[in-house]
């Protein structure tokens, strides 16, 4: 049976950009769920500073009361080594770093140039090797910047090629706009292969433009077998206008399921899961 890796990134990137604080209870509750709906890959949460993503603040806590599930791996996002240490007390099984294609989200997503912010997780990453967590570089605005417009394949490439020499196990690329199509996924591709083969990568793309899944049946021809998804299709980046939601996991399962691949995912349970944590704010059960 042909297998795609997908990690379920809504407690995470799905949450960040909702304006209500979805509480404690009800992330627990979220994470797991989607466990317990077979997800293996989950990213938690983030330990950015609260006053830049005040939604997940309660990062420890949550990690502290999760119900961990043999065979799933739980991560975090972390911008810097405090970050790190952070998430290391909380007992996490792998971390994120995140980078930008382009100077102008560099700059307004981690108030830093590229060239800074590699300087910057450069130590994360050899702490976190040394600690004996796996570490995921996102690379974001790998087609098309808010701020900076379309991005060069070639530009993508070579912050990739950068990411893998600081030692990074995952290499995610991140259409966090949404302005993908498939044939610009495809060019991206082309490039990022001089450097890395593309079964070696995992994609995280947004449906901004309803295009999110002719992205991922174009992607699975170049050889792409991992993607990022959020349950129901929470979230976006607060720093990317124009990004409304991730790729719903429910939706690219069945996708996947469909064209004769299998993720091990009960596409339904996870739509449940995500219409169960949506109750909490929509119900207005949330506070902000």
């Amino acid at each position: 049976m042909k297998r795609i890796r997908i990690t379920e990134v809504g407690p995470r990137d799905g949450l960040q950009n909702e304006r209500a604080i979805v509480p404690v209870a009800a992330k627990v509750a979220f994470i797991d769920a989607l466990a317990a709906a077979g997800c293996r890959e989950i990213e938690v949460t983030s330990f950015v500073p609260p006053k830049w993503v005040p939604q997940l603040a309660d990062g420890a806590e949550v990690l502290r009361a999760i119900t961990r599930m043999p065979g799933v791996t739980y991560s975090a996002l972390v911008p810097n080594e405090r970050g790190l240490d952070g998430a290391l007390a909380c007992g996490v099984d792998a971390v994120a770093v995140f980078a930008a294609a382009s100077e102008g989200f560099s700059r307004r997503n981690t108030n830093g140039s590229i060239d800074e912010v590699f300087a910057r997780i450069a130590p994360v990453i050899r702490a976190a090797k040394a600690a004996g967590v796996r570490v995921r570089g996102y690379l974001s605005c790998v087609i098309q910047c808010p701020f900076d417009g379309p991005i060069e394949p070639a530009a993508v490439a070579g912050c990739s090629a950068r990411l893998l020499e600081l030692g990074i196990d995952d290499l995610d690329l991140g259409d966090t706009t949404g302005a993908g199509t498939p044939d610009s996924i495809e060019a991206m591709y082309a490039a990022v292969a001089s450097v890395v083969e593309p079964s070696a990568t995992i994609l995280h793309l947004h449906d901004t433009r309803g295009q999110a899944l002719p992205c991922v049946e174009r992607a699975l021809t170049l050889g792409v077998k991992a993607f990022d998804s959020s349950a129901t299709g929470l979230g976006g980046c607060p720093y990317a206008p124009g990004a409304p939601g991730n790729l719903a996991t429910e939706s690219l399962v069945r996708a996947l399921h469909a064209a004769g691949w299998q993720a091990g995912i009960d596409a339904d349970a996870v739509a449940r899961a995500g219409a169960a944590v949506r109750a909490s704010f929509d119900a207005g059960t949330a506070t902000g």
